[in-house]
Order: C-alpha cells, then sequence, then structure tokens
C-alpha cells in the first residue's frame, strides 16, 4: 500500500499502475503475458474437448461427444429464443465461442492453482479477471452488432442514430457501445471479487469454511457466462430488427 501511495505522490495519474503484471516486449509492442498465456490455456481446453468429442463419432452418442451435443443444443436455444428461429443459426458460432469461452474462463480461476505457477513478476488468473479480456469481448459484440444490423438492413440501420432528432446522434453512437461495455465490467468485477473473496477465506480459514463460498463461485460464473451470451444475443436481435426493445435483465 505505501509503495502505491508513493508511486501515486511521485508520478502522475495516467501512469499510476496498480500491482505487478508479466509482459512480453515483441518490438515496441508490450503484450500482456499473463492473460494471453491462460487464454491460450482456455482454448485449448475448448480445442482438446472438441476433437476428443468427434473423434469417433457415434449414431448414439455417449461420453465426450454426449456432454458436447448437449453444449451445442443449449447454444443454440440460447441463440434461438434471442435472435429469433429464422435468423439464429449464422450467429451460433458465435454465441457458442463467447458463452463458452467465459464459462471455461471463469471455472479456470476456481479450479486450476494458477497461483502455484511463479512468473517474473505478477500471477496468473483467470482470463475474465483482467478487463482487458473483458473489455475486448464486448468491443467483439458492438462489431458483431453492427455487422448484424447493416448486413439485414443496409444503410437504414444507421437512420436509427438520428431518430427522433439528429442531435441525439453522440448519445445513440455512445449507447450502442456502453451496452456491452457494462457486461464487460459486470463481468471483470464479479470474477475479481469471487477470487478476492476466496482468497481472503482461504488465508484467514483455510480448511472448511472456503468451500461453499468456491461452489457459489462456480455457480454464479457460469450464470455470468450465460448472461453475456443471452444479452449479446438480444443486441443482435435488437440490431436486426431495428427497434429499440426493453433490455433483458437477469
Amino acid at each position: 500500500m505505501l509503495d502505491v501511495l508513493t508511486t501515486f505522490n511521485s508520478l502522475p495519474l495516467a501512469k499510476l499502475e496498480v500491482g505487478q503484471h508479466f509482459y512480453w516486449q515483441i518490438g515496441n509492442l508490450k503484450l500482456h503475458g499473463q492473460v494471453f498465456l491462460t487464454s491460450w490455456f482456455v482454448i485449448g481446453v475448448l480445442v482438446i474437448a472438441s476433437l476428443a468429442a468427434t473423434r469417433n463419432v457415434q449414431r448414439i452418442p455417449s461420453g465426450m461427444q454426449n456432454f458436447m451435443e448437449y453444449a451445442l443444443e443449449f447454444i443454440r436455444d440460447l441463440a434461438k429464443n434471442q435472435i429469433g428461429e429464422k435468423e439464429y443459426r449464422p450467429w451460433v458460432p458465435f454465441v457458442g465461442t463467447l458463452f463458452l469461452f467465459i464459462f471455461v474462463s471463469n471455472w479456470s480461476g476456481a479450479l486450476v492453482p494458477w497461483k502455484l505457477v511463479h512468473l517474473p513478476e505478477g500471477e496468473l488468473a483467470a482470463p475474465t479477471n483482467d478487463i482487458n479480456t473483458t473489455v475486448a469481448l464486448a468491443l467483439l459484440t458492438s462489431l458483431a452488432y453492427f455487422y448484424a444490423g447493416f448486413s439485414k438492413r443496409g444503410l437504414e440501420y444507421f437512420a436509427k442514430y438520428v431518430q427522433p432528432t439528429p442531435i441525439l446522434l453522440p448519445i445513440n453512437i455512445l449507447e450502442d457501445f456502453t451496452k456491452p461495455l457494462s457486461l464487460s465490467f459486470r463481468l471483470f468485477g464479479n470474477i475479481l471479487a469471487d477470487e478476492l473473496v476466496v482468497a481472503v477465506l482461504v488465508l484467514l480459514v483455510p480448511l472448511f469454511v472456503p468451500l461453499p463460498v468456491m461452489v457459489l463461485g462456480l455457480f454464479t460464473s457460469a450464470i455470468q457466462a450465460l448472461i453475456f451470451a443471452t444479452l449479446a444475443s438480444a443486441y443482435i436481435h435488437e440490431a436486426m430488427e431495428g427497434h429499440g426493445g426493453e433490455e433483458h435483465h437477469e
């Protein structure tokens, strides 16, 4: 804490950095190595699960094939309910990727002992424990529903930004970016808070008390993935329909 206050007093606010991070320097580009490592782990888990499910496809599924087919059916139903039966199919891969990546990322923070892996600086954690990851997912969602609206309605899609009056153009544009960004901040905050609570409880009462909190954290992590994917689908539907429907709330 003293180091942070010293930094705050000696440097401009824009240069203030709380905590230590592990970076990769590639030329003039600085990459957040912690996020890349854990994100690649999550991607690897999903790729291995997909390969295991499709390696020997059976007419009557079992094991990993049965699990992945259930996950696919769940994602199809989610996309169909939010986007509509006629238009949901092209968006199943995007919605499914969002849901599965966030779901596995969140659970990796609770189930994988990242703290046992020592880095030169900083420490590993779930990818969604970093605001850069969640904001990137939000920006992808924004691009997705801009593309959905433009591909379905053409230039007519952009007419909504000057309705009911052109004066509201900046506000309407800002609203389209703030909706997914609010999701990213909520996802980041919930995952970070859950990991902090578990860490404090493990430090204070290291045996049995943290277990119920960890189980609750797994449940809320799954709910957060569902909320993000559901609202992303709802925004895509809204962009294609061209009316400001009521925002879904969990």
